[in-house]
C-alpha cells in the first residue's frame, strides 16, 4: 500500500529559503520558526520549543492581539507591547545561545 502525504508533509517540503542564510551562509534570528510551527502543528511541543523557543509565545500573543483588536481589553495594548518585547528577548537569547555553541552554520 502506498504512503498518504499529508498536509504538512507537503509544507515540510516547501519551506521559505531563508534569504539571509542564502546570502550569508549562516541563520538569521528567525531561523527555525517555519520547522517549529510544523512540529506544533504535528502537536509535538517540545520539538517546536527546542528549534524555536519564541515559536508558541508568539502565536500565544498573536492570538491575544487578535481577540484584543475584537474585544477591546482595557489594558490590552499595553500587555501585548510588554509581550512582544518578551518575545524579542526570547529570540535574543537563543541566538546568542546559538552563537556561543556553535549551531548558526548546518
Amino acid at each position: 500500500m502506498a504512503h498518504q502525504h499529508s498536509f504538512l508533509d507537503w509544507v515540510e517540503r516547501h519551506l521559505f529559503t531563508c534569504p539571509f542564510k542564502a546570502n550569508f551562509g549562516f541563520d538569521c534570528p528567525g531561523c527555525g520558526f517555519q520547522r517549529s510551527i510544523i512540529a506544533l502543528m504535528k502537536g509535538d511541543f517540545l520539538s517546536s520549543f527546542r528549534i524555536y523557543p519564541a515559536a508558541i509565545p508568539f502565536i500565544l500573543i498573536l492570538l491575544f492581539t487578535l481577540i484584543h483588536l475584537k474585544m477591546d481589553f482595557k489594558m490590552g495594548a499595553k500587555v501585548i507591547k510588554i509581550a512582544y518585547g518578551g518575545v524579542a528577548i526570547i529570540i535574543l537569547i537563543n541566538y546568542i545561545y546559538k552563537i556561543f555553541t556553535s549551531q548558526l552554520i548546518s
